[in-house]
């Protein structure tokens, strides 16, 4: 199975210390070059990177064509960008990405997005975690992880917790 990131999946689960939910759903993720620069900058701000760092299930792959991401960058920005051409040209399984925007252009290009929580959902699923609300609420509170309260009760409900 092939997988490609954006920033944001990552990121958020690095701030909650559970990057390692995301090598044991997917076993390898790829992200492109100004992603890995993205959570790089995330220590600026004492965000600790060990985890990250040590992950070699996380490689960073170069993308062959410069000109579609260009062509992105108007609507998304530079990590969205990348995340989406390296899942066209790796023909990826899965793009990791959050964001409503990047989320709909991946799809109109024939991607199969999925998001943080969906990426939590299949880590119940595989009985990784009991429960996907309390890590939800862990991701809002440390790490400013957005998701309405409607949206959380609707989880709530659809998976019984």
């Amino acid at each position: 199975m092939i997988v490609v990131s954006d920033t944001s999946p990552i990121a958020n689960l690095i701030q909650i210390g559970r990057l390692e939910l995301l090598g044991e759903v997917f076993q390898e993720v790829l992200i492109p070059p100004v992603v890995y620069e993205e959570i790089m900058q995330l220590g600026n701000f004492g965000i600790d990177l060990s985890d990250f760092k040590q992950a070699n299930w996380i490689k960073t792959q170069s993308i062959r064509d410069e000109n579609k991401i260009n062509d992105l960058l108007g609507d998304l920005d530079a990590g969205e960008s990348q995340a989406i051409v390296l899942a066209q040209e790796v023909s990826a399984d899965w793009i990791l990405i959050d964001e409503r925007a990047g989320t709909k252009i991946a799809e109109s290009l024939g991607l199969h997005p999925i998001g943080l929580v969906g990426v939590l959902i299949k880590a119940k699923q595989r009985e990784l975690i009991e429960a996907v609300v309390p890590v939800i609420l862990e991701l809002r509170e440390i790490a400013g992880f957005w998701i309405g309260d409607k949206f959380l009760a609707r989880m709530k409900n659809e998976l019984g917790e």
